[in-house]
């Protein structure tokens, strides 16, 4: 070849380096998918940072109910006024209206009680002495001519106060009811003026007392509020004990005998008879009997029986008291009001979890067919986590003016808080 010639070589020119372009795309690429990534999984446990709210507890148990059955029908008198009651549960019933009748030697409930809450006594105390005036001892004879009830008495006689409340509520001695009014507030007067405040006091609307001994018509009240005295005066020992004697022995008098002659039958433990011509037969009683292992106490009052005189007077209301006594003892039972396992309320949790509180026992309160009971739940608040069978809160049962009884409330099938993933998922 000619030195002259000259060759010329084409070199090739390499393409740009693709390698770090597509490193950055990549790292672009994977930084948005992380920061995407990162927004979702931040999405995602928000809601776990979120308290859950505390389960929600809907009572489903009715706030009241009845003792199931038919209410007892009670063997009330043709005539006059009655009315029962039940210590610690309430009234029974009531006949023959409210109007104020003449109540007789009942009226000596309410001058016991007024001496016994003036001068108090403890069971076998004798308490302070009165001693019979020449004034008293000397009005006896009139007394006793006039028809009334009376125990001996002469000058210079000394009794203690028990045995004066003795005379009082056993024999029904209109004279001793007298002597001690005066020894008390100084004057019968003075006297009668404290039993009218002392029925006003206890809520006797319909009562007014004239005399200590009830001989007088104008002293009336009505079988609602005798009975209203009478469950006073039982709560005070001396008095309970006095009315329940059968007999006692008096200065004087020697042995005296009570005209309440139901004293010791049917569960009868007092309290007080009366009769007058205007008043007729009159008696308030109280009788005691044991219902399901439980002392309870029949208080009642049943005024204006008619007869001709006091034995038939007397006769014929212990006649009509004594199927009232009976029949009431009877009505009183102990009765489920709520069944063990019967649901008192739901318990809702969070996304939808949830279980019932049941009753973990029966309820059952003591009273008759028909009595209205008040029914109480209390439950603290629920946690998230509650195994089946834990006792959470208590039912209350209260029938007529009773004692609440409890029983405890537990859980049922098991309440567990939601999971992560439940969480999760249901905030999507």
């Amino acid at each position: 070849m000619p030195e002259s010639a000259t060759t010329h070589v084409t070199t090739a020119t390499p393409p740009p380096p693709v390698r770090r372009r597509t490193a950055s795309v990549w790292l672009l690429v994977t930084g948005l998918l992380v920061v995407l990534l990162a927004g979702a999984a931040l999405v995602a446990i928000e809601p776990l940072h979120r308290p859950l709210p505390a389960p929600a507890v809907t009572r489903t148990l009715p706030a009241s109910t009845v003792v199931p059955g038919a209410a007892p029908a009670l063997p009330w008198p043709q005539a006059g006024q009655a009315a029962l009651s039940v210590d610690g549960l309430g009234p029974l019933g009531t006949s023959g209206g409210n109007r104020p009748v003449p109540v007789a030697s009942v009226a000596k409930v309410m001058t016991a009680y007024v001496i016994l809450t003036a001068h108090p006594l403890d069971r076998g105390e004798q308490g302070p002495t009165l001693t019979v005036s020449a004034a008293q001892a000397a009005a006896y004879p009139r007394e006793r001519a006039r028809g009334e009830s009376l125990v001996p008495v002469v000058a210079g006689a000394v009794f203690t106060e028990r045995q004066a409340l003795q005379a009082v509520l056993l024999p029904s001695a209109n004279n001793m009811a007298r002597i001690l009014a005066a020894w008390d507030a100084g004057s019968v007067d003075a006297f009668v003026a404290k039993m009218n405040d002392t029925a006003a006091a206890l809520g006797m609307t319909d009562t007014h007392y004239t005399d200590p001994a009830g001989l007088d018509p104008g002293t009336v009240s009505t079988a609602v509020d005798q009975v209203i005295l009478a469950r006073k005066a039982m709560e005070l020992p001396a008095f309970a004990e006095i009315v329940a004697q059968k007999e006692a022995t008096l200065p004087v008098a020697g042995t005296v005998r009570n005209y309440n002659s139901l004293v010791g039958r049917d569960g009868v433990v007092g309290i007080k008879t009366g009769s007058t011509d205007e008043a007729g037969g009159c008696l308030v009683f109280a009788a005691v009997a044991t219902v399901a292992g439980r002392k309870v106490t029949v208080v009642g009052a049943v005024l204006g029986q008619p007869g001709a005189d006091t034995p038939v007077q007397l006769d014929r209301v212990f006649r009509a008291t004594r199927p009232l006594i009976r029949t009431a003892v009877a009505a009183i039972a102990e009765h489920p009001v709520v069944k063990a396992g019967e649901p008192v309320a739901t318990v809702r949790g969070p996304l939808g979890a949830g279980t019932t509180l049941h009753a973990a026992q029966d309820v059952r309160v003591l009273g008759w067919p028909g009595m209205p009971v008040r029914l109480d739940v209390d439950v603290p608040p629920v946690p998230q986590r509650l195994p089946a069978g834990t006792e959470t809160g208590r039912i209350s049962a209260v029938a007529g003016e009773g004692a609440p009884v409890t029983v405890a409330i537990e859980s049922g099938v098991r309440l567990e808080p939601p999971s992560t993933w439940d969480r999760i998922r249901r905030h999507r």
